[in-house]
């Protein structure tokens, strides 16, 4: 996957090369490009969230939306809890400290490496105008971070913004092949199975992504906890570009409601909790 990627030039070690890179890839793919993930009700979600838009940004660039991620040092190193830090910053270049609430926090981070592994979401805190958190580093390779927020006083409140920035860790690499789509998937001693099979998925219409959870008995676990203020939290990523959607179902299941707008191989995280533990569930979904 990688010497694929690096052909098409979507994996290069340097981060300006890697932002100069995606920003013509967007303007040469346009919106189109994007896969879309939306919710099919309104009930349980944050009043920020009830009526927003499709989120479209995707994590591919440092500079979007009037905002700058700067990182204060890429991870030098290896490790379960490498420290890092980063800023938010104006089209003045001022750092951010104001954010709005989306889901309960003001700031998702995520974390993942080209081949589709080693995810993570986190929350980092805020000190002053910089953000802190620590992140797990097992292996070498290409790995990109996402920071997706709601700077307060923006002029369209209901839409956050995802910026990304790429890092390398050198060193010997075990790449992972990409799984390929299946109709259920482990997650911590529950199984998760998505009811409509691992048949792809039509492009550019809309289409529902159901999640099914039982216990390792077979019985359905039909109570789910609240986790970021909805009943769980999908993430989707394309396999080629690395770009990132995210959204959370707006009703009491896991449901959602997704439109891809281009075809390939896409990584989608399910996030979701069960009597006070959280537990992940992976899926490739193929769209044709």
């Amino acid at each position: 996957m990688s010497e694929r990627r690096a052909e098409l030039g979507f994996a290069r070690p340097s981060r300006a090369g890697t932002v100069i890179l995606a920003v013509a890839a967007l303007a040469v793919l346009g919106t189109a490009a994007f896969s879309v993930i939306q919710s099919t009700s309104s009930a349980g979600h944050s009043a920020h969230s009830v009526a927003a838009p499709p989120v479209v940004d995707d994590g591919l660039d440092e500079f979007h939306d009037g905002f700058r991620l700067e990182l204060l040092g890429s991870p030098p190193s290896r490790g379960p809890a490498v420290p890092i830090s980063f800023r938010i910053l104006d089209s003045g270049g001022r750092p951010v400290t104001a954010y709005d609430l989306e889901h309960t926090k003001l700031l998702h981070f995520y974390v993942l490496r080209d081949d589709m592994v080693h995810y993570q979401h986190l929350h980092p805190s805020l000190e002053a105008d910089t953000w802190h958190t620590t992140i797990s580093v097992p292996d070498g390779g290409q790995y990109r971070l996402y920071a997706e927020f709601l700077a307060r006083g923006r002029a369209n409140p209901l839409h956050p913004t995802v910026l990304g920035a790429p890092f390398t860790v050198p060193g010997d690499t075990a790449l992972v092949p990409l799984p390929a789509p299946a109709a259920s998937a482990d997650a911590g001693g529950l199984l998760v199975t998505r009811p409509e099979g691992a048949e792809p998925v039509p492009v550019q219409k809309v289409n529902q992504l159901r999640f099914r959870v039982t216990d390792i008995s077979g019985r359905p676990v039909d109570r789910l906890d609240p986790y970021l203020g909805a009943a769980g939290h999908l993430s989707a990523f394309n396999s080629l570009t690395m770009g990132l959607l995210h959204q959370h179902p707006l009703g009491s299941d896991l449901t959602f409601s997704a439109q891809f707008a281009k075809r390939g191989e896409h990584r989608l995280f399910l996030e979701f909790s069960v009597a006070g533990q959280l537990h992940r569930a992976e899926f490739t979904v193929f769209v044709t």
